[in-house]
C-alpha cells in the first residue's frame, strides 16, 4: 500500500515537468512577438520555474519518505 502511496505522491512531478515545458514555449513565443521584453520575460520564466521546481522536489521527498517505510 505504501508503495501505491509513494507512486501517487510523484503526480506533482509529471504535472510540473508538464508546466515547465508548457512555460518554456510561452516565454519563447513571447520573446519572438517582443524581443526588446526578453530579460523581463525570462526573469519572471526562471521565478516561475523555480517555484515549480521546488513541487517536483517536495513530490519527490515524500515519494521517498512513503516508499521507505515499507
Amino acid at each position: 500500500m505504501t508503495a501505491l502511496a509513494a507512486a501517487l505522491a510523484l503526480l506533482p512531478a509529471l504535472g510540473a515537468g508538464m508546466f515547465m515545458g508548457l512555460a518554456v514555449k510561452g516565454a519563447l513565443d513571447a520573446i519572438a512577438r517582443q524581443p526588446e521584453a526578453s530579460g523581463k520575460i525570462t526573469s519572471a520564466l526562471l521565478i516561475g520555474l523555480a517555484l515549480v521546481e521546488s513541487i517536483a522536489i517536495y513530490s519527490l521527498i515524500i515519494a521517498l519518505i512513503l516508499a521507505s517505510k515499507a
